[in-house]
């Protein structure tokens, strides 16, 4: 696999973090392995944990509840509410920490995802903006180890992808 863009940006000025990752896939597939629930859950957490969805309604409005699911079986539940959908190019949503029902704990910060979806040639550039409502904000992320966590979570996607191109593959 040829080098691949990945680039975690912070901007303390706005109160962002910006990714930009590239994937050696389509953006139909790309979009997928983000917006469906049973490609979600194999990929979301970082190593060790696990993603296991409890809801998910990919629509404006809608929202995904899901538990991450640490090595000693403890569960910290979040949610994704969907606030803008564009298939196949972009979508924005906010998440929280939150309990089972999906009650926003709000202790913890929000944050505004935006992700954009550009196709490459034949790869796939996927753009986040994550943006906090102040800096206290994002720094009480980044203290959670956010980044080495997104940097896990993406080498986990791109061997998922992988998987999934060999399946596309045996198929044909």
């Amino acid at each position: 696999m040829k080098n691949l863009q990945f680039d975690f940006i912070v901007n303390k000025e706005d109160n962002t973090i910006q990714i930009i990752k590239e994937f050696a896939a389509d953006k139909p597939l790309i979009w997928d392995v983000y917006t469906k629930s049973e490609y979600l859950d194999q990929w979301w957490a970082p190593e060790p944990w696990k993603t296991k969805t409890k809801q998910m309604n990919f629509a404006e409005g809608g929202r995904w509840l899901y538990a991450m699911i640490g090595p000693n079986g403890e569960n910290n539940w979040c949610c994704f509410d969907y606030q803008k959908i564009q298939r196949l190019e972009i979508f924005t949503a906010l998440d929280a920490f939150c309990d089972e029902a999906g009650n926003i704990n709000k202790q913890f910060p929000r944050t505004h995802w935006e992700l954009r979806f550009t196709e490459i040639n034949q790869n796939t550039l996927v753009k986040s903006v994550l943006t906090y409502n102040s800096l206290q904000d994002l720094e009480t992320i980044l203290s959670y180890g956010f980044q080495e966590s997104i940097t896990i979570g993406m080498e986990k996607l791109e061997k998922f992808i992988e998987t999934l191109k060999l399946k596309r593959n045996e198929k044909k």
